[in-house]
């Protein structure tokens, strides 16, 4: 038996050094450093705590479930809520930002002047055996990252490096012909992949019990902020820069979801729209408070270049080197580092990465990614475009309506501008009924419009209308019936079109990635116990109240103490189910609480109970009148766990001596806390 046991000890002590070499190597390393089945088995015992807790689980699951739809339980609910909570608190409310909640259905016309109708598309190929769709640059991905683990002659492996860091920029061609190149097949089934074709991601709606009116339910909640605009210019009293953020549903059919919480068909965005003056967006009031963070930026040369790894820089070092395009961009990059660090994301896995210049959206003037390293790799969670003034031009042209700004001038000045006088005689001679169309169009037409058609007019005597406004019937225009002309005019101010900078968050996946960043096993136990070392602020309980046992005496003291911790705000659970300490300590270890205070019988005497933190399993005692405003503390910040033991071994000695001397001279022990 000795010899099993001494056997059984060595085989512990094998597999503790290995692991423990397994995660230095993944230290150093990255999500690329550790093999693939290491990750997958990191993966799995994540999404097991999560669905056995019942973080989330799929939607509609009795009956099948369906692919990218998720429901959230109990404490996926306190985690998410709890982190929209805080996103508002950092931004709307410390930026003074703007909040509204529009409809997430949307007419096509909307959508059709946001570009969205024709260019919001991935690429899609299908299994020429099954007709199963698969999103064609994450076949291509796959196949890549499984040759790049293979040994490969060096140039090899650099083209396939180059091929990967240009993935998003591949036009459909290229896509295609890379498919080919390195010959991939189906996932699922190895068989032949069509060639990729765009296919447009919104789920489509009609509108009325007619269905003549054409709808989305919208990809994204900016499109509510922008079609707004002129209101909520009004409502600042028509002042800039001011922003406006949404938080809501947005909605995806996404070709082929697969990755749980991180490609999903629904899921929460918190939108940001800073409207800006477009010569004033270089700098911004507040960028010296983020100036000197230092943290991993990615930008295009880097990905271009041979190492293609991330370079740790000051933000203001980035602005300065015209890295990072103007200080307003770089400040909501700054704000939004702070952000997914306080909610527990790991500052070492955090990049902001560069679009490549033909990846980016259609209206993107500037664009870097969040990107958030977990077992899947680098995952995008947050998006931050310089808009341009792309959007609110699309909506003026489209709807008609002016969404525009006023600039007051230091000083009258002359300024000279095009001028497009319709002849409301010669054009209703010509058209009759039309000729209200027609004066509308032609008064409408933008500066370039109008100077390409004021040379048709001279160079052939007629032009067509629809040519210049690109929408309505061919209407023949002829030199009377406009007068196309530059002017000077004396002016005090101008309209302009303010610039949009969009910081664009996906809730779903900030949460996905930090799930893995917190979870974690107590290590030197056969039966390892799961945790998840959630941050405070976004803890779907902050503390849990255990009496030791379920007599009245104990319920009653453990009942007040929990009332005191609601009252000050703490989101608190009292589990008396009778089970023991340690068990019931292991059970909110795995849902993240981040403090339990036990009352047992001591309780009743000295007026004392236990405090514990759950990551270093340590303890204190003190009053119970003191535990709710002393754990509101730990919880907000204001004091730390190492203060709270320090103060109390501090305590500890002192009623310590004052029980020595009362015993001394009295013979009476103290009622204070041991």
């Amino acid at each position: 038996k000795s010899e099993v046991d001494a056997a059984i000890a060595k085989l512990k002590e094998l597999k503790a050094e290995l692991e423990a070499r397994q995660k230095a190597f993944e230290a150093v390393a990255g999500a690329a450093g550790a093999s693939e089945a290491n990750r997958a088995a990191y993966r799995d015992k994540v999404t097991n705590a999560l669905e056995r807790r019942l973080f989330y689980i799929q939607a509609f699951k009795i009956y099948g479930g369906v692919a990218g739809l998720f429901d959230y339980g109990p404490p996926g609910c306190a985690v998410k809520n709890n982190m929209i909570q805080y996103w508002r608190r950092h931004f709307v409310l410390e930026e003074n930002m703007l909040e509204l909640e529009c409809s997430a259905v949307t007419p096509e016309a909307v959508l059709k002047a946001s570009g969205h109708v024709d260019r919001f598309t991935d690429f899609m190929c299908k299994d020429e055996q099954t007709g199963d769709c698969h999103r064609a640059d994450h076949v291509l991905e796959e196949v890549l990252q499984r040759l790049l683990a293979s040994p490969l002659p060096k140039e090899k492996r650099e083209s396939i490096q180059d091929v990967l860091a240009r993935i998003d920029e591949l036009t459909c061609e290229e896509l295609g012909a890379a498919l080919k190149q390195y010959e991939c097949k189906a996932p699922d089934t190895g068989n032949a992949l069509s060639d990729p074709f765009p296919f447009n991601l919104m789920f489509h709606t009609s509108i009325g019990p007619r269905g003549d009116l054409k709808g989305f339910l919208r990809p994204e909640t900016a499109q509510g902020i922008f079609v707004n605009f002129r209101d909520l210019y009004h409502y600042t009293g028509q002042r800039l820069p001011f922003a406006a953020a949404q938080i809501g549903q947005s909605y995806r059919n996404e070709i082929n979801p697969r990755a749980g919480l991180l490609r999903v068909r629904e899921f929460t965005q918190c939108e940001i729209e800073h409207f800006v003056h477009p010569d004033k967006k270089a700098s911004h009031p507040k960028f010296a408070s983020v100036a000197d963070l230092e943290f991993n930026l990615f930008p295009r040369e880097q990905q271009l270049g041979k190492e293609k790894k991330a370079v740790r820089m000051r933000l203001g070092d980035a602005v300065a080197q015209g890295i990072i395009g103007n200080e307003t961009l770089a400040y909501f990059i700054g704000r939004t580092y702070l952000f997914l660090v306080k909610v527990g994301v790991n500052p070492e896995k955090l990049r902001f990465r560069q679009h490549l210049q033909h990846e980016m959206a259609h209206y993107a003037e500037d664009c870097w990614d969040g990107e958030v390293e977990c077992t899947y790799g680098w995952v995008e969670c947050v998006g931050l475009a310089d808009r341009s003034a792309y959007d609110l031009k699309a909506h003026t042209s489209a709807s008609n309506t002016d969404l525009v700004a006023y600039e007051a001038f230091p000083e009258p000045k002359m300024v000279k501008e095009l001028a497009v006088t319709p002849s409301k005689k010669e054009v209703g001679k010509a058209f009759k009924r039309d000729a209200k169309v027609v004066m509308d169009a032609l008064g409408g037409l933008s500066e370039e419009a109008a100077l390409a058609m004021k040379q048709a007019l001279e160079a052939e005597g007629k032009c067509n209308l629809k040519a210049f406004c690109g929408e309505g019937k061919d209407y023949e225009i002829l030199p009377a019936m406009v007068d196309i002309e530059w002017q000077t005019k004396k002016m005090s101010g101008q309209n302009i079109t303010p610039c949009v900078i969009e910081p664009s968050f996906g809730i779903g996946r900030i949460m996905y990635c930090m799930f893995e960043h917190a979870f974690y096993q107590r290590e030197g136990d056969d039966d390892a116990k799961t945790c998840f070392a959630f941050t405070p602020t976004i803890a779907p309980l902050k503390c849990t109240v255990f009496p030791l046992s379920n007599k009245p005496e104990l319920l009653k003291p453990a009942q007040q103490l929990m009332d005191g911790l609601l009252a000050k705000g703490v989101a608190t659970l009292m589990d008396t189910t009778g089970a023991t300490i340690g068990k019931r300590y292991a059970r909110t270890d795995e849902i993240g609480v981040c403090f339990a205070c036990t009352v047992d019988f001591d309780s009743l005497v000295d007026g004392c109970c236990t405090i514990r933190e759950r990551d270093s399993t340590q303890q204190v005692r003190i009053p119970m009148a003191d535990v709710p405003t002393t754990v509101q503390q730990l919880v907000e910040g204001t004091i730390s766990w190492a203060q709270l033991k320090a103060g109390s071994a501090s305590a500890a000695d002192g009623a310590a001596e004052a029980v020595g001397a009362l015993k001394l001279d009295a013979g009476e022990p103290s009622l204070m806390c041991p």
